[in-house]
Parts: C-alpha cells; structure tokens; sequence
C-alpha cells in the first residue's frame, strides 16, 4: 500500500481498529459495484432497487443485493421500506456515502489529467510485447 496512515504518525501511535477499518474500506471501495452504486446515488439521489439495478449497469440482482447491504451495514446507504402493496424500497446515501464519494472525486480528476500519460504508457507497453 502505498500510504496506511497519516504522515508523521509513527506505528506504534496507530489504532489497530483504525487499520482496520482502512483496509476493510479500501476493500470495499475499490469492489467496483460497490463505486458504481455510490456514484449513481450521488448523481440521481434516492431510488428504488429496481431503478439503481437498471442505473448501474451488468449488476445481478443478487450482488447489488450483497453490495448495498455491505454498504449500508458500514453506513453508506440508508433503506427505506415503504409498507406498500407491492413492497417498496428505496436507497439513498448518508452523509458518510456523500463524503466518501468525495473523497474518490480526487480519483476522477486524476484520471482526466492524466488520461492521455495512461494511454501512451499502455500503448508502449503493449508494442514492447508484441
């Protein structure tokens, strides 16, 4: 990994339930159903589970199943069940899921920097191999 904690703190100063957390969420957000979820609530806001099965695109219903209970257990997501005939559900981020969701904007506009460096170090890459 490339930073696990804040500069200047030394190890023996981490809290080991502190590590942890990190790397179960780094974990987690780096599952790419797990970032597709965050980034269709953030853009559409609330919504139902049929609606975000069709908005996140390629996901089972099983795995977005999975996915937004991993999200709402580490309180990323809200559920909401509406007692109506036919049952409803929606989803919605907390504020903890807005504020990850803006920590991962860096991610985006790194990539729009450096798209072209990317593609020209592929590209490169793959003509070495061939």
């Amino acid at each position: 990994m490339i930073a696990e904690r804040a500069p200047g703190i030394a190890e023996q100063d981490v809290d080991p339930r502190v590590e942890a957390l990190v790397h179960e969420l780094i974990g987690r957000v780096a599952d790419k159903w797990t970032m597709l979820v965050l980034e269709v609530l953030e853009e559409q806001g609330e919504l139902r589970f049929t609606q975000l099965a069709r908005a996140v695109t390629g996901v089972s219903q099983k795995m977005l199943t999975q996915t937004l209970r991993a999200m709402e257990r580490d309180g990323l997501v809200i559920r909401t069940v509406h007692a109506v005939v036919p049952p409803r559900v929606d989803y919605r981020l907390t504020a903890l899921g807005h504020s990850l969701g803006e920590a991962f904007c860096g991610v985006w506009i790194w990539a729009e920097r450096n798209l072209a460096i990317v593609d020209a170090a592929r590209c490169a890459f793959d003509a070495r191999k061939g």
